[in-house]
């Protein structure tokens, strides 16, 4: 049988569904391309935003109309939060929690017997073929990419007042794996050709927190996330290590020293601010303020040169006002951060904000939503304009085309997007999944300028 699979969200999502596709080439299947025709398409959901639950419920209905005989499964957040509404969606045939995930093979080949389909199925014995398509460029869960997301932590237990993720991600139980499979799967993605890992969690500060507290990431001061790296980074063939999403509170001069002893740590990083406001911050209960966050910036930048520092906002929280928002505005022009992923406020079911006071109109949320996505682009690119003369070392990915002209894109360390015209890149030697260094023209930076 042909089984497709489509990930949205998170890094945590595209690592879970690397398992879930090897799983199915274990037992048989065929992975095929999402856009092709398929016996089982497998959607592992998003539900951080009104948006994204409309994109999984897309998907899931795009996959049935494709092959209105297929199987549709869908898997994660989307499906436990659509649960707790008590919604229902004809085109779901399967609908699984994230903690089914490790057994979604098992329980589609369960599905298929029950339904008369396992004469279809070739290998149900479990018998492996061996997964070695899941290499850099390969049709797999990562999307062909280039970099190795590797999940080390699961869970969330800091209960913002507008996120479901800890309902729907364990209900703020935290669970760190053990530092010898993840290890073990660094090896393996090194053999298998990959040069970076991204090492990700639903809380990745809380790696390694073996108590419920929710400040128990701060108590520890990071000691447990930085000494993983520093083994990661011991490990031959992984040329980087890059972090995902942080808590600006991790941020303190013993988590630094942890960091700066692993050289292969590209000095990229991602601390979620939601808000440059203290009052709307107090509303979320995000339990740091600007003047807190501004200092972590600062230590990272005391240590690392010209460090890619990004976010994400949420625009239009309950009872922002004109002037939260411009003091937010203000702020992330302050800091020059280096990107910020801006999202519109989205009411999400059971959360505390959901039944605040002070809920701002559509237009209002696209308005501010607009100007600070123009705000992002010019932060945006005043950072990537740091590089112009400058020789990067680039992991080129993939082929992309940018005002007509073709262009082999990667990214350097600091995560900023370098092209090289196709056709000079080939000449040079350059391949997708190769390190190179390229000398930055301000035509190079393909997305900043």
């Amino acid at each position: 049988m042909k089984a497709a699979f489509l990930t949205l969200g998170c890094k945590v999502n595209y690592y879970e569904t690397e398992k879930m596709i090897a799983d199915f080439k274990k037992r048989g299947f065929e992975v095929t391309d999402f856009d092709d025709g398929a016996d089982v398409y497998v959607i592992n959901t998003c539900t951080v935003t009104n948006i994204a639950d409309r994109k999984s419920r897309k998907m899931l209905h795009r996959a049935k109309r494709r092959n209105p005989s297929s199987i549709v499964v869908a898997v994660g957040c989307y499906v436990e939060s659509s649960a707790a509404e008590g919604e229902k969606d004809a085109a779901i045939d399967l609908a699984l929690f994230n903690q089914d995930k490790s057994d979604v093979a098992e329980k589609v080949i369960s599905y298929l017997e029950s339904a008369g389909m396992a004469e279809k199925h070739v290998a149900a014995d479990g018998k492996a073929e061996k997964a070695e398509a899941n290499a850099p460029g390969s049709a797999d869960g990562n999307g062909g990419r280039t970099r190795r997301y590797i999940k080390v932590q699961d869970g969330c237990n800091q209960f913002c007042s507008y996120c479901t993720i800890p309902y729907v991600r364990g209900g703020g139980i935290l669970s760190s794996r053990e530092e010898y499979p993840i290890l073990e799967e660094v090896r393996q993605a090194a053999d298998m050709g990959y040069k970076e890992v991204v090492i990700t969690g639903i809380h990745l500060s809380s790696f390694g927190v073996q108590s419920t507290a929710s400040n128990g990431f701060v108590q520890q001061k990071g000691a447990p996330l930085a000494a993983l790296l520093q083994k990661i980074n011991e490990i031959d063939g992984i040329e980087r290590i890059r972090m995902g999403s942080l808590e600006p509170r991790i941020i303190c001069d013993e988590f630094l020293d942890g960091l700066s002893a692993a050289d292969k740590l590209c000095p990229h990083f991602h601390l979620s601010l939601q808000s440059g406001c203290d009052e709307t911050l107090r509303r979320m209960n995000r339990r740091y303020t600007t003047e807190e966050y501004r200092e972590s910036c600062g230590r990272i930048r005391s240590r690392f040169e010209h460090p890619a520092i990004t976010t994400d906002v949420i625009v239009g929280f309950p009872g922002e006002t004109e002037e939260e928002f411009e003091a937010t505005r203000k702020f992330v022009n302050e800091i020059a951060l280096a990107g910020i992923h801006v999202f519109p406020y989205s009411v999400r079911y059971g959360t505390k904000a959901a039944r605040m006071d002070g809920q701002i109109s559509p237009e209002t949320k696209r308005r501010r939503t607009e100007l600070l996505i123009a705000d992002a682009a010019a932060l945006k690119a005043a950072y990537a304009g740091w590089f112009v003369g400058r020789t990067e070392k680039v992991l080129f990915e993939e082929v992309r085309e940018f005002g007509g002209r073709r262009f082999l894109t990667g990214h350097n360390e600091r995560y900023v997007v370098i092209g090289a015209p196709e056709r000079e890149a080939r000449a040079l030697g350059y391949r997708e999944n190769s390190i190179c260094s390229v000398r930055v023209k301000k035509e190079n930076l393909i997305e900043a300028l």
